[in-house]
């Protein structure tokens, strides 16, 4: 699916550089033959304008008026040989009148925009006019449409995209719930044939303490699977004490880790705080964030578990002492397959990321870490 991706971004890429490119030589194609006709007509419109002036009364000037009337797109302005503007055609006539600013402004652009004709009257040469004129409408709009269909294929080439990453983000989901289902499939035959041999071993008095042990791990080997068994389904969401199903987490985590490692939890003075979870999914978040701290401390430190209510969410705060996340890894910490230990696939916390925002519409993100002092987590909860 990736490489599929991979390949449909070089087509389109390949296919916008060739739209785009044959569509800027052919607008500059057609913006110089334009350009230069409209430099013709401008010619032509003074040559007439010219010709009328020269005339007799017996002239028959109408081919002349006719010229310089068919001219309504193409703007004009004469001055003298000091810049003095004479007269003007085509320009706004609501923003001209009494506004010598703006035809002055539209002087210096015409003046850098295209080159100046200069008519001398041959009669009294030292009389010039100098012919300053701008682009059309139609022009203007050729020279910008390659710009124009820029931005349109590159929101089109965005929309194809997204909606390529949802259909792949959409396939990982179904290969990460169909996973997750077969492994709580396989785990339900052998976890059912272990609490069958648990009851089996408590039919003898002296083998309880030993049934009493195995089955706090076929019990953990049931939650296990029950955990895989809601990923991909929508899973009930109840009203739950968060200070109790914490604190029983980090009573479990204890009896796993070593005697210098010190777990406290903050309350500020609350006995119950709660909101709506899933209790063993939200159990396996925060396994898997003290598992984390753990292997961060290498065996000594202190794991602090902040809970903060306030009118709306419930923040907790999940603080190691440890070895500390880097700057270029901590973007990286919630995609799978991503881990700096030696052992493990790395899904632990892109499952923790998929539990908390996708099935509690929450957050979960790395609040603050620095080398050599610690991480610390948070995850937020809607109440």
């Amino acid at each position: 699916m990736i490489r599929q991706i991979l390949q449909w971004r070089t087509l389109l890429a390949l296919v916008a550089i060739s739209i785009v490119t044959g569509t800027i030589f052919y607008s500059r194609y057609l913006a110089h033959k334009i350009a230069g006709e409209e430099k013709q007509r401008v010619e032509q419109w003074i040559e007439a304008g010219k010709f009328i002036i020269k005339a007799g009364p017996d002239t028959d000037i109408g081919l002349a008026t006719l010229i310089l009337a068919e001219n309504k797109t193409i703007p004009i302005i004469v001055t003298d040989e000091k810049d003095s503007v004479i007269e003007h055609v085509n320009l706004d006539s609501s923003r001209a009148a009494g506004n010598p600013s703006y035809v002055q402004g539209k002087l210096s652009t015409y003046r850098s925009a295209n080159n100046v004709i200069i008519w001398s009257d041959p009669q009294n040469p030292q009389v010039k006019n100098k012919y300053y004129y701008g682009n059309s409408r139609l022009l203007d709009e050729v020279r910008y449409y390659p710009i124009i269909q820029l931005v349109i294929v590159a929101l089109f080439i965005l929309i194809t995209l997204i909606s390529l990453r949802s259909s792949y983000r959409s396939v990982q989901n179904q290969v990460w719930a169909g996973m997750a289902k077969e492994t709580a499939h396989q785990l339900g035959t052998p976890v059912s044939s272990l609490e069958g041999w648990v009851e089996m071993l408590r039919e003898k008095p002296e083998n309880e303490k030993i049934a009493h042990e195995l089955e706090k791990d076929v019990n953990r080997l049931r939650l296990v699977s029950d955990r895989f068994g809601k990923i991909g389904s929508t899973p009930h969401l109840e009203e739950t004490d968060l200070v109790q199903q914490i604190r029983a987490m980090v009573d479990y985590m204890k009896k796993r880790a070593t005697g210098k490692i010190i777990f406290n939890v903050l309350t500020h003075d609350h006995q119950v705080i709660t909101a709506r979870i899933s209790p063993p999914l939200f159990d396996w978040v925060i396994e898997n964030l003290l598992k984390n701290a753990l292997d961060a401390m290498e065996g000594k430190g202190s794991i602090t578990l902040d809970i903060i209510e306030d009118k709306k969410t419930v923040h907790i705060d999940i603080t190691d002492s440890g070895k500390g996340i880097s700057k270029q890894n901590v973007a990286r910490v919630f995609k799978p397959g991503f881990t700096t230990k030696k052992r493990g696939w790395g899904l632990g916390l892109s499952l923790s990321r998929r539990i908390i925002e996708t099935y509690h519409k929450g957050e979960i993100f790395v609040k603050h870490s620095e080398l050599g002092k610690g991480t610390t987590f948070r995850v937020v909860l809607q109440k």
